[in-house]
């Protein structure tokens, strides 16, 4: 009894489509059907409209056209079953977009809708009226709990459209309030404190936020860090390439001054920010501080010695972190020995990403010693280090001794066939490596 099924890049085109669409009429337990890419048109997307089983619908890049948009949005009036729904990259244009909307305010069963990369918000810095009817449905509509706006250029001028008549909100929160590459329905909430709406109200109930690539800059870095100490439900939050360098990274440290507060945030990505000398030392500090953080990825920020110190000292303190990304920050000999220091004396860190550094044969044989003594790290990347010959004897040695590790990536470190044939031997003896990658050169 099928109940899924994936066609996704088949080439089904317009006539597939169509006799696809006929076939499940007939069929009465399919539930999720993907044709992802299947180049389905207008017609083949107004077959799938009358099915009344299926509960997800992926007819993400299908050139729908007008035909298909107005289709979809008509088959939303009527359909009770279908939850979800992805529409991205469909390049739906004007009428669609209206349609949706409309389609919007009478649908009372679908959840999750992904609109991602169909330009529905502005163009030439103009707010589109597709936009406008969209977002005024948002406001009635009460089951949709995940929207995907992802590079459909909201920026400032798309943000001014949700301020309500009655609502005193202001647009630097409603800029930030839809940043991300989705946003939940209990951001559209409009909760009250003194008859203001503000941007932490909006945080009530989520606990998931993503907000990659999003360009917040210092006010939208601002306005979040305000949420994030009134906040007491998100769990997981991604900063990941936001420009919060700016103004010498006052944006980024009035997000980690702001950990210093928050108490259920667990997981943080601020990937390739450029943390800057303000982000360092907020960096540091929040880490002494906070008491729910498990996991901080910090790839890509270019924290070099002061930061790598920083960081270093603040892990010698913090008992919750358990993953900690560094990936390709500049890090050298120096702040190699002291990670190793600092590993030594953490009880709770399992999981050290130091890949694309260049730690060097010294940096490499303060870490191997380190896990000669460390209990409870699982996994360690350090890849692309140029640990040469004396790093890659110093592992071999740890290798022995170790006990907890599980999972170890040395590739691209100038290993010799010697030190290879040394880590084989290594491997020979210990009971607890699951995951070994190294490449020899």
């Amino acid at each position: 009894m099928l109940k899924d099924f994936n066609l996704k890049r088949n080439q089904l085109g317009s006539e597939g489509g169509k006799a696809l669409a006929n076939a499940l009429c007939k069929n009465s337990t399919l539930k999720g059907l993907n044709l992802n890419s299947n180049w389905i048109g207008s017609e083949g997307a107004n077959a799938h409209c009358k099915n009344s089983t299926l509960t997800s619908l992926n007819l993400e890049s299908n050139i729908l056209g007008s035909e298909g948009g107005k289709a979809l949005a008509d088959a939303l009036y009527k359909n009770s079953t279908l939850t979800s729904l992805n529409l991205a990259f469909n390049n739906l244009e004007f009428e669609e977009g209206k349609a949706l909307a409309d389609a919007l305010y009478k649908n009372s069963t679908l959840t999750s809708l992904n609109l991602a990369f169909n330009n529905l918000v502005s163009e030439g810095g103009k707010v589109l009226a597709r936009w406008k009817a969209l977002v005024s449905a948002l406001h009635v509509n009460n089951t949709l709990t995940s929207l995907n706006l992802e590079s459909n250029k909201l920026g400032s001028e798309g943000g001014k459209t949700l301020r309500r008549n009655n609502s005193k909100c202001t647009l630097q929160e409603h800029q930030t309030y839809f940043l991300g590459s989705s946003f939940e329905r209990t951001w559209i909430k409009r909760r009250k404190s003194n008859g203001r709406c503000t941007l932490q109200n909006y945080f009530t109930s989520l606990t998931s936020l993503d907000l990659y690539d999003n360009k917040l800059g210092s006010e939208g870095g601002k306005a979040l860090s305000d949420a994030l100490c009134k906040n007491s439900t998100l769990a997981s939050l991604n900063l990941q390439k936001n420009e919060l360098k700016s103004e010498g990274g006052k944006a980024l440290a009035d997000v980690l001054y702001a950990l210093c507060k928050n108490f259920t945030l667990t997981s943080l990505n601020l990937e390739n920010n450029n943390l800057g000398s303000e982000g360092r030392k907020a960096l540091a500090d929040a880490l002494c501080k906070n008491s729910t953080l498990t996991s901080l990825d910090l790839a890509f920020n270019n924290l070099g010695s002061e930061g790598g110190k920083a960081l270093t000292d603040a892990l010698c303190k913090n008992s919750t972190l358990t993953s900690l990304i560094l990936a390709s920050n500049n890090l050298q000999s120096e702040e190699g020995k002291a990670l190793a220091d600092a590993i030594c004396k953490n009880s709770t860190l399992k999981n050290l990403n130091l890949y694309w550094n260049n730690l060097g044969s010294e940096g490499g044989k303060a870490l191997a010693d380190a896990l000669c003594k460390n209990s409870t790290l699982t996994s360690l990347d350090i890849a692309f280090n140029n640990f040469g010959s004396e790093g890659g004897k110093a592992f071999t040695d740890a290798l022995y001794k170790n006990s907890t590790l599980i999972s170890l990536n040395l590739a691209s470190n100038n290993l010799q066939s010697e030190e290879g044939e040394a880590l084989a031997n290594a491997l020979c003896k210990n009971s607890t490596q699951k995951k070994f990658e190294s490449l020899f050169e």
